[in-house]
């Protein structure tokens, strides 16, 4: 046996979870099609954070990038987690915000464009406060009029995780990729634990937090769709599969009595253990998709 079969796929993968925003964004077009919007060179960054001590970034964090996948029309939006934990402020959330406007124009124009969002984000920039909740609330309007037309298609993939407002935005996409590595909640634990005490939540235990938020626990759950390894290649083809199957028959947020039911279902005499929520919310028979 020669040197070569020693060596695990994974070893040998590209992994999405090492690349910055930029390339996770470029990585998903069809070679030769993409171009950025609005980029670094533009200089168009958060005027807030200097007069906070903080340096701004020329991007603002945010890469906005267009271009075919699949062949299909599509723009993607990503988030750098390592800039100010991929938090949305003004700028940011104007960047998203117009980029998924222009899609939904184009669609009702005949032309359906795909989004793809890749959200590293803690959610809204603490240094922007409302403008910051200000944009969320416009991000998530825009990808409600964006999803009658075409997909919405949200990726979590890295460490950071995506938690606060941009959460809802992940829940309200047409279909969420996730890896095991990445974590997908309302509130993180650290700020559960803040709030509610460590008996409630110690944000110190991984194996808990991976238990409630991580990404096979939510795909295991149904709240999201398909659990891709680290692998760039593979998640650029579950993004082509879902731009190819177009929008969903019905989207999860359009599933309000299935989840009522699901929360009346139920029993809180007792501490539900991940695994058993995983198997009592994961029957396809009762509708999750």
């Amino acid at each position: 046996m020669n040197a070569p079969t020693f060596i695990p796929a994974f070893v040998k993968r590209k992994s999405f979870i090492e690349l910055d925003a930029r390339s996770r964004a470029q990585s998903l077009f069809d070679e030769g099609t993409w171009r950025e919007l609005v980029g670094p060179f533009d200089r168009i960054e958060s005027p807030w954070l200097a007069k906070q001590g903080i340096a701004p970034q020329s991007d603002d964090g945010c890469v906005v990038i267009k271009g075919k996948i699949g062949g299909s029309p599509a723009v993607a939006i990503a988030f750098e987690g390592a800039f100010q934990g991929g938090s949305v402020g003004e700028v940011s959330g104007a960047k998203m915000t117009a980029a998924l406007d222009l899609a939904t124009r184009d669609s009702e124009a005949g032309k359906p464009t795909v989004a793809v969002l890749l959200l590293e984000t803690g959610g809204v920039r603490l240094q922007e406060a409302n403008l910051g909740l200000a944009a969320v609330a416009e991000i998530i309007s825009s990808a409600l009029a964006l999803r009658q037309h075409a997909p919405v298609i949200t990726i979590v993939a890295g460490t950071v995780g995506c938690f606060g407002g941009m959460s809802l935005v992940a829940g309200l996409s047409s279909y969420t990729i996730m890896t095991r590595e990445a974590r997908l909640g309302l509130n993180g634990p650290e700020v559960i634990e803040q709030e509610s005490g460590i008996d409630e939540f110690d944000s110190s235990d991984r194996a808990l937090i991976w238990a409630i938020h991580g990404g096979e626990q939510r795909v295991g759950m149904g709240l999201a769709d398909l659990l891709v390894d680290d692998d760039a290649g593979k998640i650029a083809a579950a993004v082509r599969d879902c731009v190819y199957k177009g929008v969903p028959q019905k989207h999860r947020t359009e599933q309000v009595e299935l989840y009522r039911a699901h929360i009346a279902a139920l029993d809180t005499s007792s501490q539900i253990e991940p695994a058993t929520l995983r198997q009592q919310w994961a029957d396809s028979k009762r509708g999750v998709r």
